[in-house]
């Protein structure tokens, strides 16, 4: 009977809202205006579409519901198990283990696993779509109490973490998102670059001028991270109009950093700023200037700088004579600590969070300037 009103109800305000809206409409020619007979048709029509929305909608509802109820049980229960037993294994899959990023977060995973005890295993995709999917496969298989990973492409990762939500296994994502992640630490990718093209215009404006020539080491073959390099641009842009970017190329590592400089070097030696996506491709960067053989007012004005402060990079800055000027903190090694503090804390409470309970956790961005590590600033778990 309550159904049948509210549909009733339902009905009659659609009507009126119907009606409301010629009102306000313009004026109708005679050809298109609506006789009585037509309205008493769409009144018809309108109840009988809104009751049947009303049936149609009401039981799935439920029965969805009653599914997630169901499967959120069945994950207690092994939340609950990992608790009762003390045994809980952790499998971390990183995107390249070249990258001093990810090498900064599986110190922090590492550091925290033996704390508590968790078994831990590592696994590195080397940027291949297709290994990280089979990684996380024979995590599944493996029955791991916990998986911790950044996603090359988190699309291609759907399928196998709803089976681990399924299956009682926690996720845990960081940096990128993970789909179906029972907890996230992320950053905001376009934001990120800013502060990073933030850093270069600093110096660009004080150092050169305003006029400095640029080349960005990207990750622009990462899909995810496409736009912390369109952060960087933009902000160097704005900042620097008389600024020139000479070129954007991917780097994912030291190796490919220092070849993309020497390359585009060769064909614009007027480059004076290489800014990037983080500090991997950057330090390759600094090998490159140096068997440029460049004079020392060039050097005295030239800037490399990144981001993700990773202990390379805090190294290089030691060196006072170094052309590596600045980075930004996002706190590698913290996060590692922290994303297995919050499997410990799903294991704890014995309760798997769903996915309107999934805490999102943004990482600080602080930029670090070669000034700042000479006067004794260091990466929490540098080495």
């Amino acid at each position: 009977m309550k159904k049948k009103v509210l549909v009733t109800v339902l009905a009659i305000m659609l009507v009126a809202a119907m009606a409301l809206v010629g009102c306000s409409a313009p004026e109708a020619t005679p050809s298109t205006e609506a006789s009585p007979s037509a309205e008493a048709s769409a009144s018809a029509e309108a109840t009988a579409s809104a009751e049947a929305s009303a049936s149609d909608s009401a039981e799935p509802d439920a029965n969805a519901t009653q599914a997630v109820q169901v499967a959120q049980t069945a994950n207690d229960e092994v939340i609950k198990a990992a608790k009762e037993s003390g045994e809980v294994s952790v499998g971390l899959s990183i995107p390249q283990l070249a990258n001093p990023y990810f090498v900064s977060v599986k110190n922090g995973v590492e550091a925290k696993c033996n704390e508590y005890g968790y078994k831990l295993t590592v696994v590195d995709a080397n940027y291949d779509v297709a290994k990280q999917v089979s990684d996380f496969e024979n995590f599944m298989n493996q029955g791991v109490t916990a998986v911790i990973a950044c996603p090359i492409d988190g699309n291609a990762l759907d399928s196998v973490t709803k089976q681990m939500n399924e299956k009682g296994i926690v996720v845990i994502s960081f940096a990128q998102l993970v789909p179906n992640a029972n907890a996230i630490f992320t950053v905001d990718e376009y934001s990120y670059g800013q502060v990073i093209g933030e850093n270069a215009a600093k110096w660009i404006n004080e150092k050169l001028d305003g006029k400095g020539n640029v080349l960005i080491i990207s990750q622009d073959n990462v899909e995810s991270v496409v736009k912390r390099a369109d952060g960087i641009q933009d902000k160097i842009t704005e900042l620097c109009p008389e600024a020139v970017i000479v070129a954007r190329q991917a780097g994912d590592n030291p190796e490919k950093g220092m070849q993309i400089t020497e390359d585009v070097m060769q064909q614009h030696p007027e480059v004076n700023v290489i800014t990037g996506n983080n500090d991997s491709g950057p330090l390759g960067a600094v090998e490159a200037v140096k068997g440029l053989n460049l004079s020392q007012d060039v050097l005295d004005k030239f800037y490399i700088g990144g981001g993700d402060a990773t202990p390379e990079a805090i190294e290089k800055m030691k060196d006072e004579t170094s052309v590596y000027r600045a980075t930004v903190d996002i706190g590698p090694y913290d996060t590692g600590e922290n994303c297995v503090v919050a499997i410990h804390d799903i294991i704890e409470s014995g309760e798997m969070p769903i996915k309107d309970a999934v805490k999102t956790t943004y990482f600080n961005m602080d930029p670090v300037w070669q000034e700042d590590v000479l006067a004794g600033w260091t990466a929490k778990g540098a080495e």
